[in-house]
């Protein structure tokens, strides 16, 4: 079956990586990520806050003029990153637990999200307030993951990364007015 989580993974939405802070991280991290994409241009900007608390800043790119459709859409195919500046010091497990939480609310299987869970757990480190970590969409491959600009891993699973960047993109995401603004959707 399809559900509505995969059809705007399809359609792109989903296709968002851990790339907040480009801005002062500059899309440095991300040249040589894909072959012919050497340019990364920034699509929106949001604030992550929970309970009042800012968490981090989540910035998305989208790679090269070609990403963008005629009528402003991103294209399904095109590699994104989503990079996170962090406004705080949180620790790395801690981000792989709320990222499972999110995917799990999301649909993804138990047993997905234990092998996940491990996956996450062997590239995500401990972030301190102003550190910039960046996660590449793949499409059909997985995702890769920058800290501090500079490789950390990757996961090479299509099916991780849809759901990954779900948690951000996704129309039931938990934090909707930051997808509307990584998305550039109209308010209301």
């Amino acid at each position: 079956g399809t559900s509505g989580g995969s059809l705007i993974m399809r359609r792109g939405l989903l296709v968002l990586l851990f790339v907040s802070g480009l801005a002062t991280a500059s899309p440095a991290a991300l040249h040589g990520t894909h072959g012919d994409w050497h340019e990364w241009h920034e699509w929106g900007s949001g604030e992550m806050t929970w309970f009042g608390l800012k968490l981090y800043r989540a910035t998305l790119w989208v790679a090269g003029q070609q990403g963008v459709k005629k009528d402003g859409q991103l294209r399904e195919d095109v590699p994104l990153a989503l990079a996170l500046e962090y406004r705080r010091d949180i620790e790395g497990d801690r981000i792989v637990r709320a990222s499972v939480d999110e995917m799990r609310k999301l649909g993804a299987s138990d047993e997905q999200l234990q092998r996940w869970a491990l996956e996450m757990r062997r590239v995500f480190p401990d972030v301190r307030k102003g550190d910039v970590l960046t996660g590449v969409y793949l499409p059909g491959r997985g995702a890769r993951f920058f800290f501090r600009e500079r490789e950390i891993g990757e996961v090479a699973d299509a099916e991780f990364a849809r759901r990954f960047f779900a948690i951000w993109l996704d129309p039931k995401t938990s934090a909707p007015d930051v997808r509307a603004a990584l998305l550039r959707l109209p308010e209301g």
